[in-house]
């Protein structure tokens, strides 16, 4: 039986470990804080689960906040202008949104009680080759430090160089959620996006608004203004901002009860949009295979991140189950199997980051005239693939388009 060494306690390390040891193969995940810190910690971010990560949860047994309690149904959307347009996606299979604070913790805590251990430290470069040393395969799902220099950039599948996006995420109570109840997602062209999130974390239902700030706009003082200068001050300048940019989330807005849920509830930066290489060779000839974030890193403006990698962790426990080989041709199977789905994530995101094309235009035009179309490419938030095959081309949108008012004639 082969031992794996997995990097990192996110999403995707923490469901590779899980399934792996349902197939009782030996896994250590070394990862640098302690569910405790995680859970006591600040915001990590405000990610939804689409219907195929929650499929996975219930396979792995830790689908611990059913969906259809803490779920959502659809997306409402608004993109503002001369025209605005307004209307309303709904999801085949809800999906849900958990704090990590929460969710992470008790993922560590159910892998643990099933064998796996977990080693709280922080990896170098010099731990590189002591691990490859203990284990018959390193798979490394955290993007940050020293292991994820062993998988270089691929610049055809990265073309932003630099954050297309300053972020800026925060908790907040007094703001009414929509009804039915669902994710909000709100364009202010030439200024950026709001994803608007009833989220479940340890203070109960809360909502998380995640601004996404073009840099120059009018909206990026939300990701320079620090909250820990002026709460208060901060407070009034979301308000503002909501008021002018993003109507459908300020119409439900009480301004009286309007405010962070806590000083550790809020998250601020950027993201350099990356594809790096799926695997590497060690010194010792064993490899190290690439997944999450360290493979595939995407701006949150779509919410496709957790779920792209859990598709790929769950695609990596499939393969190693399968075949303990462990060397190249394993590891560019698992790179074959992920591609479509963690590609395509990766590629629609990266559309949504630019200035919209015509086409794109065109799609959301058709979408506020057609409930079908609005609910397939809400349903394709499940399958980016799916949704990049639609999106990839002008022909390919219109070609789709042409397809679905066949049907409705």
């Amino acid at each position: 039986m082969p031992t794996i060494g997995i990097v990192g306690a996110g999403i995707a390390g923490l469901h590779l470990g899980l399934l792996l040891r349902q197939h009782d193969v030996p896994v250590t995940i070394y990862t640098d804080k302690t569910a405790e810190q995680l859970a006591s910690g600040r915001l990590l971010n405000s990610v939804a689960h689409h219907a195929p990560t929650i499929k996975r949860e219930r396979a792995l047994g830790v689908h611990f906040w059913p969906v259809e309690e803490y779920g959502y149904s659809c997306h409402h959307h608004y993109v503002g202008g001369p025209q605005p347009l307004s209307f309303r996606g709904n999801f085949t299979h809800w999906s849900s949104a958990l704090d990590y604070r929460l969710y992470l913790p008790k993922l560590m805590e159910a892998f643990e009680e099933r064998g796996g251990r977990l080693q709280i430290r922080t990896l170098g470069a010099d731990d590189i080759e002591p691990l490859a040393e203990r284990h018959d395969l390193l798979v490394v799902a955290a993007g940050r430090g020293a292991f994820a220099s062993l998988f270089p950039r691929r610049p055809e599948a990265s073309p932003y160089d630099r954050p297309q996006r300053a972020l800026a995420v925060g908790l907040f109570d007094g703001i009414t959620e929509s009804s039915p109840k669902g994710v909000t997602i709100s364009a202010s062209p030439g200024h950026g996006e709001l994803l608007e999130i009833p989220m479940y974390g340890p203070q109960g239902f809360t909502t998380a608004l995640l601004f996404e700030n073009v840099p120059g706009g009018d909206l990026e003082v939300l990701a320079k203004t620090r909250y820990e200068d002026d709460p208060r001050g901060f407070e009034r300048l979301v308000l503002q901002k909501l008021e002018q940019h993003h109507p459908q989330t300020f119409a439900r807005v009480d301004p009286a009860r309007f405010a962070l849920t806590g000083p550790l509830d809020i998250l601020q930066g950027a993201i350099t949009p990356t594809v790096r290489e799926d695997f590497a060779r060690l010194p010792n000839g064993k490899f190290a295979l690439a997944v999450g974030d360290v493979h595939t890193v995407v701006d949150p403006v779509i919410g496709q991140g957790a779920n792209s990698a859990s598709h790929s962790a769950w695609v990596a426990g499939e393969e190693i189950v399968s075949d303990y080989g462990l060397d190249e041709l394993f590891c560019r199977r698992v790179a074959a199997r992920r591609a479509e789905v963690v590609l395509g994530a990766a590629n629609w995101t990266n559309l949504m980051l630019a200035p919209p094309p015509e086409h794109l235009l065109q799609l959301f035009g058709a979408m506020a005239r057609d409930q079908a179309v609005a609910d397939e490419f809400t349903d394709n938030f499940d399958y980016p693939d799916r949704q990049w095959r639609i999106l990839a081309t002008p022909e390919r949108t219109a070609g789709f388009l042409a397809r679905r008012a066949k049907t409705t004639v």
